[in-house]
């Protein structure tokens, strides 16, 4: 008995040649933010000398001339990637500053800081990085300091009610911002301990001081994590 053999009337026939899938084409906005991306990680991984237009537009199935369009080059692009890195920790950083206690504030720009390492550590690696081209928004230092700018607002009033020198809010702003993002620069390649506890522990100095750690200091905010 000869089994029945099942035909698909949907098959190419034989004297004809199948037919290729057709590519779906990027509109401009599409394919510059695909180059912004793929920057973003060569950038990250190699830095910008070690990083070539040839292997951009390799990533991305494109010539060159297409990265020159959008970008002008590769110091366009790098450009372009490190402006929205710093713009984007510094929202993060501002955006989080919502408590009413000082303690509390500083446990949310912790863990805001924190925050953008776990999840833009691309972006964080350019950042920590000496640019080689200027930026319009400046350096990682000045970003520090405006970040630093925001917390010394909360310091000064923090100050005044307890009888301090507002005068010296500024010096404590840039001494807490700056241990904070070294600490993260360190955080960024151990990820030991865990993120609430480098908060908890960031916070324990910056509000005891030396003199008065906790020996297991504790997060007063609603981040636990």
């Amino acid at each position: 008995m000869i089994d029945a053999v099942a035909t698909d009337s949907s098959s190419t026939p034989s004297n004809e040649k199948p037919r290729r899938a057709r590519r779906t084409r990027m509109t401009g906005a599409e394919r510059r933010q695909q180059l912004l991306e793929i920057g973003r990680t060569l950038f990250a991984a190699k830095g910008f000398e070690g990083t070539s237009v040839e292997e951009i537009a390799a990533r991305a199935g494109v010539s060159k001339p297409v990265v020159y369009e959008h970008f002008g080059g590769k110091e366009g692009l790098y450009a372009v990637v490190v402006d929205r890195e710093m713009r984007r920790l510094l929202d993060m950083v501002t955006g989080s500053l919502t408590a009413g206690h000082p303690r509390e504030l500083c446990e949310q720009a912790a863990f805001a800081l924190l925050d953008y390492i776990e999840e833009y550590t691309d972006g964080f690696r350019i950042l920590v990085r000496d640019s080689p081209i200027p930026q319009s928004t400046g350096s990682f230092a000045s970003l520090i300091s405006d970040i630093a700018t925001q917390v010394e607002d909360i310091l000064g009033r923090e100050f005044k009610s307890r009888g301090f020198d507002a005068k010296l809010a500024p010096l404590y702003a840039q001494a807490l911002v700056g241990m904070v993002a070294l600490t993260g620069q360190w955080w960024l390649d151990v990820r030991r301990p865990k993120k609430a506890e480098v908060a908890a522990h960031l916070v324990n100095l910056a509000w005891h001081g030396l003199d008065g750690l906790e020996p297991k200091p504790r997060l007063i905010g609603h981040r636990k994590s």
